[in-house]
């Protein structure tokens, strides 16, 4: 059964359940339980792995080493499933010890499975609104990987840091504003319009983007912030308020 196959009561009784077989883990030195979880087909069931162990790290303040310990032996493991939750663990751990983790992260981009890779991407924004001066260090430096994957997995994974803070992304993206990759072009495109649209977001965007050397990238960045004005309705501006604002910041938008 899938966690969300169970009613609510259910769930809290499954997730105190595997609180109490992950702690036995941990004070008996096993990983039998851990590894059971961490492998699981439901990803909410091992979300709830790196959620329980990260709650034990930071809040409770117990069994740090060897919870770290798991994090790096479980990135060992051959089943993806397993080195997902091992990168989800780590960026839990990383909402207070970001300095221990990035190594193990730069590997975990360099995985030969997407699912992994992808949950760095997770990670980040996870750390990203946590403790972000050190995850936007560490992003500073991999948005110029040689891989182009890895630096796509690393844009999106500033996006959810720039929707609330985008002045703390802009210069990380203006770095980027020659790329010739499209898939990373895409991506810088639309984590620009993801940062827009909450309020006095569009106005730090579009001061940033009217510095940028690269016009042919932001007149394409233009109407995809229209765009997701348009989509969501719980933009601080209207679609119209939207169009007009960057109608007269930028010459020649229609």
């Amino acid at each position: 059964m899938g966690y969300y196959d169970m009613n609510k009561e259910e769930r809290k009784e499954f997730v105190l359940k595997m609180e109490e077989e992950l702690i036995d883990d941990l004070k008996n030195n096993k990983d039998s339980q851990t590894l059971h979880y961490s492998a699981d087909n439901d990803v909410y069931i091992r979300k709830n792995v790196s959620n329980i162990l990260g709650r034990i790290y930071r809040d409770k303040g117990l069994f740090k080493d060897e919870i770290m310990h798991i994090a790096i032996n479980l990135l060992k493991n051959d089943d993806e499933n397993v080195r997902q939750t091992a990168v989800y663990l780590l960026a839990e751990i990383g909402k207070k010890d970001a300095d221990l983790v990035f190594e193990y992260l730069e590997t975990a981009l360099r995985d030969s499975h997407h699912k992994v890779r992808n949950g760095v991407m997770s990670a980040l924004k996870i750390m990203g609104q946590a403790n972000p001066e050190p995850t936007l260090k560490f992003a500073k430096v991999f948005i110029h990987d040689s891989d182009p994957e890895v630096r796509r997995k690393v844009v999106h994974g500033i996006e959810l840091r720039g929707r609330t803070h985008p002045e703390d992304i802009l210069p990380l993206l203006k770095d980027l504003q020659d790329e010739n990759n499209p898939q990373v072009r895409k991506m810088i495109i639309h984590v620009l319009g993801q940062i827009s649209y909450k309020k006095r977001c569009l106005e730090k965007v579009t001061s940033a983007l009217k510095t940028w050397d690269n016009k042919e990238l932001v007149e394409d960045a233009i109407p995809y912030i229209l765009e997701v004005h348009k989509k969501y309705p719980f933009s601080s501006r209207t679609p119209e308020e939207a169009e007009n604002y960057l109608k007269e910041n930028f010459k020649g938008f229609k």
